[in-house]
């Protein structure tokens, strides 16, 4: 009851954001098809990413990352930006580039994540890879419009986890920020399909 409470919570904050975030003219020239494979990416991804907030929840009663974000700022754990994506001035390859780039800022958190708990290890590995895939599909799309920059960025300064109880609070923080990062990804792409 706990975790649906947190994720009306956390869908609520974002709503301001996507709201933002959310495209108003149609800006795509895009294939269909690339669209279309995207948000059944992001779509796996959010699942993924619920599962790993239910175990860590279930798990080590880390309910509320709303609790931990003061946390969260003395390790360095960050939120991905998506400002080319705004309804105010879409810029289709700047968006492009902020979804990748923030997908392999998450996946970095993910992997600074490794060996938080045997129980979390298949889903942390489940997630890495869904979002490994969803991080080549939109490079691949850069690459074809000739608009991939000469090397792909890196992920900067990951967070140190000094205990086990900074490991968890930071999977509870990574796993809040993507969710958020998930939902307003999901309505650009959604957008950007709609004919």
């Amino acid at each position: 009851m706990k975790l649906i409470a947190l994720q009306l919570l956390l869908w609520h904050s974002a709503l301001w954001t996507v709201q933002e975030a959310s495209p108003r003219a149609p800006a795509s020239h895009l294939p269909q098809s690339f669209l279309l494979k995207c948000l059944e990416q992001v779509r796996k991804i959010q699942a993924d990413n619920v599962m790993l907030q239910e175990r860590l929840c279930a798990t080590h009663k880390l309910c509320h990352p709303e609790e931990l974000v003061l946390l969260g700022h003395s390790l360095g754990i960050t939120q991905a930006p998506l400002s080319s994506c705004s309804s105010q001035a879409l810029q289709l390859i700047g968006c492009l580039r902020q979804l990748h780039d923030g997908l392999s800022l998450y996946q970095g958190l993910l992997q600074a994540l490794a060996g938080i708990s045997p129980e979390l290890a298949s889903t942390l590995d489940t997630l890495q890879l869904d979002i490994t895939d969803l991080t080549t599909n939109i490079w691949q799309q850069m690459e074809d419009l000739g608009t991939a920059p000469a090397r792909q960025a890196t992920q900067g300064t990951m967070p140190i986890f000094t205990s086990a109880f900074q490991r968890r609070a930071g999977g509870v923080l990574v796993a809040s920020n993507l969710q958020s990062f998930l939902e307003l990804a999901y309505r650009v792409l959604r957008h950007l399909a709609e004919p």
